[in-house]
């Protein structure tokens, strides 16, 4: 079987097959933007034994693939499926991917994390191989994929197969780095030039992430403050200095929102569908979320906020924990939905305990609750210490849910802050439990006034961040790298979003 792709996605998620975060929500829309706008596109990822695939019926395409690492007779198994016409490949190696969680457990991260990783990124470029023709750019994403940069750029010197492959590699969130012992590297199957300060090495570490940013030909993140953010000793993650070395070939594009999944209008999971032109189902969604969370039936006339997002500190929901004695004295309504830090889920459910008709907590994920708390919340909350882009507040806008959030990463670069006269939300500087109840009161003496809140609502619901505009930054930064589309009997077109 040979198959020709100009554009391969490496990436360790992916939408609706897998999720943990917003790297899932990327790559189930990017690459099937720019297929539907005409390239030859597909995605390589990990076939887990926790993988949504019912809808799509993955089939056996390639087996026994040599990989080589961590021993030379290892092979990988890969499965096919067609996404809305997107051909998605799932690496399978059951003792590497066929476990309950993607990382890790309660308990912490994989032991062996570094090695599934590895075997990951060598059966992505395995895979490239067997299917013909080499890709004119290989675009993988954190660190889980960081490594196929770093193999491509070695390679290149003996295996002209990769001699016209471009690289770029894409920063979700600094923080998660894959640093690992130096005893992996030497099994890796990277050259020994490839273990010092501008490579793979820090603090005597092997830094997966890091390889990605100094092997790419281009680097991304997620947004363009983010971008600028990260060349600083605050937000670089000890990466800053690297990063600079870099700058000239980083560039920060805005992610968008899939409004095929995450629009009122249509939206499978509510009581009832509403839009700007019908805004009544949104009051329908509200005493929904009430009876679902057995809440008082009061709050319906009270503001409900709404915290969707990992419990930990980057998200600042030690921040809302601390003032929620506070919000309880406001007569207002706080859901959340989330799972993370042992303790911040402890604190959580400790304040549903004592605040039983004002907090409904609920540890774990799910779409449909996600989908539900967007649009039957009055006022979302983000108090993230960083966010690279985030995406629940552009879902939130949409919903007529005005986001509070910090002024960091794409959070400033989405919301216009209260009172500008296109105000869509409320940002605060300083990640402060202080800051942001402040910001909440401002808002709440806002949602008194509903004439004044109608109007803020309406201007996020109309604010637009479909991917067809990020999709456009992305092919120019392809052509930055040389490429050109080479399919010509396709006219691309920006296309709508809904699938």
């Amino acid at each position: 079987m040979n198959s020709s792709y100009d554009i391969c996605f490496v990436a360790s998620e992916m939408y609706p097959f897998s999720k943990t975060g917003g790297l899932a929500d990327v790559i189930g829309i990017l690459p099937l933007t720019l297929h539907n706008l005409g390239y030859k596109v597909c995605v390589i990822t990990p076939l887990y034994g926790r993988l949504a695939t019912s809808e799509f019926s993955p089939h056996l395409a390639y087996e026994d693939i040599n990989v080589g690492y961590p021993w030379p007779e290892i092979s990988a198994d890969v499965y096919r499926a067609s996404y809305y016409g997107l051909p998605v490949y799932f690496i399978d190696r059951g003792e590497y991917f066929d476990r309950r969680y993607y990382y890790n457990t309660h308990k912490g991260d994989y032991f062996d994390n570094c090695e599934r990783f590895i075997f990951f990124c060598r059966a992505a470029m395995a895979l490239m191989k067997k299917m013909g023709s080499p890709p004119k750019i290989v675009h993988s994403h954190d660190w889980h994929a960081a490594l196929v940069n770093s193999f491509i750029h070695y390679n290149k010197r003996h295996d002209s197969f990769w001699a016209d492959t471009s690289t770029m590699f894409t920063i979700h969130n600094l923080a998660f780095q894959g640093r690992f012992s130096v005893r992996l590297f030497w099994d890796s199957g990277l050259p020994y030039e490839a273990w010092t300060m501008n490579g793979v090495e820090y603090y005597d570490s092997f830094n997966l992430l890091k390889g990605g940013i100094t092997h790419a030909d281009l680097v991304t993140t997620v947004s363009p403050s983010y971008a600028r953010e990260i060349l600083t000793t605050e937000f670089g993650c000890g990466l800053e200095g690297i990063l600079k070395t870099r700058s000239t070939d980083l560039t920060g594009i805005l992610n968008g929102a899939d409004y095929s999944v995450w629009n009122p209008a249509n939206d499978k999971y509510l009581e009832e569908n509403y839009s700007l032109d019908n805004p009544q189902g949104k009051i329908v969604c509200k005493k929904n979320l009430i009876e679902i969370l057995r809440l008082p039936p009061r709050l319906m006339d009270r503001p409900i906020l709404g915290f969707i997002g990992r419990l930990r500190s980057q998200k600042g929901i030690d921040l809302l924990l601390e003032i929620i004695p506070d919000l309880v004295d406001k007569d207002v309504g706080v859901v959340v939905l989330g799972e993370g830090g042992a303790e911040y889920e402890a604190q959580l459910l400790n304040m549903v305990e004592l605040y039983p008709h004002h907090i409904s907590g609920v540890v774990g994920y799910t779409e449909e609750m996600a989908h539900k708390i967007q649009a039957g919340a009055d006022i979302f909350l983000m108090p993230s210490r960083y966010e690279p882009c985030g995406l629940t507040q552009m879902y939130s806008l949409r919903y007529g849910t005005p986001p509070i959030a910090t002024a960091v990463g794409g959070l400033k670069d989405t919301i216009v802050p209260f009172p500008d006269e296109k105000s869509t939300g409320f940002i605060f500087e300083n990640p402060t439990s202080s800051n942001l109840f402040r910001t909440l009161e401002d808002a709440l003496v806002l949602f008194k006034d509903k004439e004044e809140w109608k109007k803020l609502q309406t201007r996020g619901m109309k604010a637009d961040f479909s991917w067809n505009r990020s999709a456009e930054m992305y092919i120019k930064a392809y052509q930055s790298l040389g490429y050109q589309q080479i399919d010509d009997t396709k006219d691309p077109k920006i296309v709508s979003d809904v699938i």
